[in-house]
């Protein structure tokens, strides 16, 4: 950067882009609830107060991070609220996921910027009268890219890429890699930007969703697989 920021510039930037991020994760959570989590349909009619469901945590082991240079930024809670109709009565449901999110410092044009991006997203499976459903099933890839595009500014020309498969969890997942035309947020800087776009899987109680993006130039790719193959993920905690 052309100069140093700061004390209070650096705590208002660095709470600036952890809002964004969070706001660019929250549509995830925003999906129309398809029922309750872990929860019976006699749980769902019964009572009058809100039924609260929670997600554990989805991390990236230490040892992964120290190969691939990400550094945790933020493991951030988002409640969504809705409402579930059932027998004639409406009950409030809280639904809470977790959403995990490193930095990775990239050099371009002679100046440092935290413009790698990498999230894990954990939440709670949805389940009513037997039936399980998937909050983020719905979300095609293109939806999904969108979700961690939002982490830069005027992106363009999103354009659906190759696709490999990964370890995730145990679970051989798909990723579908896109590429797009973007800028830095807050800097002005245009880049052709990478997304790498996970699909979910399932974790004990929970699914968990990876999403990653680069400037292209970076060429990150190995260290975005590195980081999906590290995720581990922790049962909420209910005592």
């Amino acid at each position: 950067m052309n100069r140093e920021p700061t004390a209070d510039e650096t705590t208002d930037s660095a709470d600036t882009e952890a809002l964004t991020r969070r706001r660019a994760l929250a549509t995830a959570g925003g999906v129309a609830l398809a029922g309750l989590a872990g929860c019976t349909a006699l749980d769902a009619v019964t009572g009058d107060g809100p039924i609260e469901f929670g997600a554990g945590t989805a991390t990236v082991a230490d040892a992964t991070l120290s190969e691939t240079g990400y550094d945790l930024n933020d493991v951030s809670e988002q409640v969504v609220t809705r409402e579930f109709e059932a027998a004639g009565s409406t009950r409030e449901v809280r639904l809470t996921n977790n959403i995990a999110e490193y930095d990775k410092a990239v050099d371009l044009f002679g100046e440092s910027y935290q413009a790698a991006v990498f999230a894990a997203l954990a939440t709670p499976k949805v389940e009513v009268l037997g039936q399980a459903f998937n909050p983020i099933a719905d979300l095609s890839p293109d939806e999904r890219a969108a979700l961690i595009a939002d982490r830069y500014e005027g992106v363009s020309d999103l354009e659906r890429g190759s696709e490999y498969t990964t370890d995730i969890l145990g679970t051989d997942a798909p990723v579908v890699v896109y590429s797009a035309d973007g800028e830095i947020e807050g800097t002005g800087v245009s880049v052709e930007l990478e997304f790498h776009v996970g699909d979910t899987v399932e974790a004990g109680s929970d699914y968990v969703l990876p999403l990653a993006a680069y400037p292209a130039p970076l060429g990150d790719g190995e260290s975005v697989r590195s980081m999906m193959n590290g995720i581990e993920h922790e049962p909420r905690d209910e005592s």
